[in-house]
């Protein structure tokens, strides 16, 4: 009773009483940088596809998203950078420039946020759910070449919480199958894989820039690519079907208006400069408590980094928690238990994409949904749990720690874990 009364949950002093550090990062170079749009007058890029702005006197001046666009490209390892209002955008245009749709399958893990997969139904093809890796915690390689059938034209791995996928195996599985491969980097800033950055080991990455994300203008995307051509496509989709070189008011195709405003680039632009020294930081900090949580404390399983992914972003540190290590306690007991001694944290997600109840009542199939016509092989996706065990389990026993955490010190890391310890010892 004593062991457990000293829990801050229980009305005991807690390892913790600091904050970590807060989210997002800004300082007066991003305000600086906003007010120097604000005064310009100049609050998006006008000119289509040319990395200009028309000022007046028929002068050109390189606008703030032209500047961003390349600069995070190079840092990627990619010659064609093109942003988005934010990152299901960049998917969905990705997907539509590869001229996927309706009747086709794309192949995507099931634990991951809601756009990996509605941006394939956006475009009017089917995800296909192929479960995850139980170490790694990203699409299973092996289970994916069963997966595959002659109506699949892409895979989409997800790079989740900052580790890279398999690239290696999934590659040589897509050129093997004729088929394209999209990086869903929305996790991955600066993460790199065998010394290549993220979004540069495919047809095509998406990076998104949501306010929780490692780099954030409150919201954002961009696609990277090293293909000219179908970067100028995906171009096209965004900017309303227009195309380079034509008059701005003709259109050749079905396309958005998904454009990235000047205030986020600019801010974006800054946040650019900061991604290596935090990313470095974070993968550091991230591998330490990883080292940490092994040798320290049982019962919590760390996601387990593949030597090939040399840099890892951690925008989730992921555990997969064993109640039977700690005496039981169910796992809303035991995040409640470490919130209050000052480590927050998330159970993530409840459940699987293919729980949802979108899936479940195929509602997109309704009211002449694209796929409808030209998709006939019957699919349920209550189907999917029996295939999926991996991403069933781990929606029950994940816990998350956000990567705001990872940008302290090693002191922070030893109070995690000292917390964790303390916890797990008022259950012996």
């Amino acid at each position: 009773m004593g062991k457990a009364s000293s829990l801050a949950v229980n009305g005991g002093k807690p390892v913790r009483t600091k904050d970590f550090p807060a989210w997002p990062y800004f300082d007066k170079k991003e305000e600086a940088a906003l007010l120097k749009v604000l005064h310009s007058g100049k609050w998006w890029q006008f000119a289509y596809g040319q990395g200009v702005e028309l000022i007046e006197g028929g002068n050109q001046e390189v606008s703030q998203t032209s500047w961003f666009q390349k600069e995070f490209a190079q840092y990627h390892n990619c010659s064609e950078g093109i942003a988005a209002a934010n990152g299901t955008a960049t998917l969905e245009i990705i997907l539509r420039a590869l001229d996927i749709g309706p009747g086709d399958e794309v192949i995507v893990p099931p634990y991951t946020f809601i756009a990996s997969a509605s941006s394939i139904l956006q475009v009017g093809a089917v995800p296909i759910f192929v479960d995850i890796d139980p170490e790694t915690l990203n699409l299973n390689p092996k289970l994916t070449e069963a997966a595959i059938t002659a109506r699949t034209r892409a895979i989409m791995p997800v790079h989740f919480g900052g580790q890279c996928s398999d690239m290696d195996a999934l590659n040589e599985i897509a050129k093997r199958h004729k088929l394209f491969v999209v990086e869903d980097a929305a996790h991955a800033h600066g993460a790199e894989w065998k010394g290549k950055r993220c979004g540069s080991l495919s047809d095509a990455g998406s990076f998104s820039f949501q306010n929780s994300k490692n780099m954030t203008a409150g919201e954002g995307g961009i696609i990277t690519t090293n293909d000219a051509q179908l970067a100028e496509m995906c171009r096209s989709y965004l900017w309303a079907g227009r195309e380079k070189g034509r008059p701005w008011y003709e259109h050749h195709r079905l396309g958005w208006n998904y454009r990235i405003t000047e205030f986020q680039s600019a801010i974006l632009r800054v946040q650019l400069e900061r991604l290596s020294e935090q990313t470095k930081l974070r993968d550091a900090n991230g591998r330490y408590l990883s080292d940490a949580i092994v040798k320290n404390v049982k019962g919590l399983i760390p996601q387990a980094i593949d030597e090939r992914a040399n840099l890892v972003s951690y925008h989730i540190f992921l555990m997969s928690y064993q109640s039977l290590a700690f005496g039981g306690m169910p796992r809303k007991d035991f995040m409640a238990a470490l919130a209050a001694e000052g480590i927050p944290c998330s159970s993530g997600y409840s459940h699987p994409l293919y729980k949802n109840p979108m899936f479940l009542n195929k509602d997109f199939w309704k009211g002449g949904f694209p796929c409808v016509p030209a998709y006939s092989r019957p699919i349920d996706y209550a189907d999917f749990a029996a295939q999926c065990p991996v991403s069933e389990a781990f929606c029950k026993e994940s816990v998350w720690l956000t990567q705001n955490l990872f940008l302290g010190t090693k002191k922070d890391m030893d109070d995690i874990v000292e917390a964790l310890v303390k916890i797990q010892r008022s259950c012996s």
